[in-house]
């Protein structure tokens, strides 16, 4: 089968995987790779760039070096490539888990559980939730869903597009080393900078396509438009900023302002100004607009590989 339908087949069946099962709650291969780059981590940490450097690269080439070779091991083997590509996008993305928690905390909210709410909140990011109120968890709630919508769910569709298993698996090794150690506390300041900035560099095309989808899916293309041209820039991640600005627009609320990352107070801009303050029902209504944007990312992602083998054939 070609390259181009394995992909297409295989990433539709994965995503329909995540769809009906989610993540798995044992034994999940995310998990696996971080409990792993814990260990090597164990072996290499010191205070220095240039041991980070070794950290991301032991890792995340390990971990796409044995996607290649999973790929190249079942390379016209009839149906296999299909189950391998479905089984990599079904393990690598987390759409469906990620509304099932920020469900969850808007239930928790809605029902005047503020304490349920806080203690679901570093399940979904992780902001300090004794120091938010309810319409604070309502907008972390928010701005988690926007921001995660690119990391767990079309960065690594793009990605699979552009390489197949290896750029599923490499994408999905980054953005785990970011979680884990691309964080500016004394331990990870200098140690998880390689990390950080490699995350930056592959979570770009997804941002971009994340932001421009939800203009499409949401409901006021123009103020999604307007806000990510006018705030993302202002938001000190290069990724967060276009997703979570359009997301803003495309919903009409604010997001940023002041958060609490480990005790340590952030004052960030605000994003869509102009809009209003996040409700509790804007925690349902960014979950849809996360599902269209997936399902809109399938169809961009599996079109254009379609559509780049049928040239690629043609010059040929």
């Amino acid at each position: 089968m070609r390259n181009d339908r394995v992909f297409a087949y295989g990433a539709a069946a994965g995503l329909a995987a995540d769809l009906l099962l989610a993540d798995p709650r044992r034994g999940h291969p995310v998990a696996a790779f971080g409990r792993a780059a814990a260990s090597v981590e164990g072996v290499l940490w010191r205070d220095h760039r240039a041991w980070g450097a070794l950290h991301a690269a032991v890792c995340a080439g390990g971990a796409t070096a044995a996607a290649a070779l999973a790929a190249r091991a079942v390379r016209h083997r009839g149906a296999l490539p299909v189950a391998l590509t479905a089984a990599s996008v079904w393990a690598v993305v987390g759409g469906t888990s990620l509304g099932r928690e920020a469900r969850a905390i808007g239930g928790a909210l809605a029902a005047g559980d503020l304490d349920v709410a806080r203690e679901r909140l570093p399940h979904l990011c992780g902001r300090d939730p004794q120091a938010l109120d309810g319409p604070g968890i309502a907008r972390a709630v928010v701005e988690s869903v926007a921001e995660n919508t690119s990391d767990a769910v079309v960065g690594a569709l793009v990605w699979g597009a552009l390489g197949g298993v290896p750029g599923l698996v490499a994408f999905r090794a980054v953005n785990t080393l970011d979680a884990m150690v691309g964080h500016k506390s004394p331990r990870y300041r200098r140690f998880g900078w390689a990390s950080a900035r490699l995350d930056d560099v592959a979570g770009w095309p997804g941002a971009r396509l994340t932001a421009a989808l939800a203009a499409v899916a949401g409901g006021n293309p123009r103020g999604a438009v307007r806000a990510w041209r006018a705030d993302a820039a202002k938001h000190p991640s290069p990724n967060a900023g276009p997703v979570e600005a359009s997301f803003a627009g495309a919903l009409g609320v604010r997001l940023g302002g002041t958060l609490s990352y480990g005790g340590r107070v952030e004052h960030r801009p605000v994003l869509n100004g102009g809009g209003r303050a996040v409700e509790v029902d804007d925690i349902e209504r960014a979950v849809r607009l996360s599902r269209r944007v997936g399902v809109l990312t399938l169809a961009v992602c599996a079109g254009g590989r379609l559509a780049y083998g049928a040239i690629k054939r043609r010059r040929t």
